[in-house]
């Protein structure tokens, strides 16, 4: 069983993983490459010069894989809550976890099935968001949600941040006590 499974691997999917993964909590990022940011270029995400959506994408991958986080290519179906945790369902797999992170950007369809209570977007374009409360929990216990799909505005920087902050959420509540992840220089 995983501890977090996180759906989507674009900004806010892959700042959560590894934000998760770098904790020790065992991490699987489900990405249906259909992630906006695969057609952005990006001049103003903190600490990027400049560089294309589908490098940041890579780039963030990257960085949580070296933490251990474990990436497939499918898409979810389902989220179903079970005794313990939640049977995620892709269209070849089922995986179990004890907490969802959806990172799904525009995408809400599978919120919607999942039977996530949903509101009005704010930003162009962006019909409809999932309710999350300031932490990211959704209207279901141990289904979190982070990024656009969360109603945060869909620059890459602000997606990334939201995905950060709930994960350190998520990684407090498995604890049961606050996380704080703060690395040093190494001398």
């Amino acid at each position: 069983m995983y501890d977090i499974v996180i759906v989507g691997a674009g900004p806010a999917g892959a700042s959560a993983a590894i934000f998760t993964a770098k904790a020790g909590k065992k991490t699987l990022v489900i990405d249906s490459d259909q992630s906006i940011t695969k057609r952005a270029w990006v001049e103003n995400h903190y600490g990027v010069m400049e560089t294309t959506g589908p490098d940041l994408v890579e780039l963030g991958k990257k960085q949580a894989s070296k933490f251990g986080a474990e990436f497939v290519q499918d898409k979810v179906v389902q989220v179903a809550k079970q005794e313990e945790g939640f049977k995620v369902q892709t269209e070849n797999n089922e995986y179990q976890a004890k907490h969802v992170i959806l990172a799904t950007g525009l995408l809400v369809d599978l919120a919607e099935a999942i039977g996530l209570a949903t509101k009005p977007g704010t930003e162009p374009r962006i019909k409809t968001v999932l309710q999350v409360d300031e932490n990211g929990k959704t209207s279901i216990d141990g289904i979190w949600a982070a990024g656009t799909c969360a109603g945060v505005s869909v620059h890459t920087i602000i997606t990334a941040g939201d995905g950060a902050k709930v994960a350190i959420n998520v990684i407090s509540e498995l604890n049961g006590e606050r996380y704080v992840d703060h690395d040093v220089l190494k001398s």
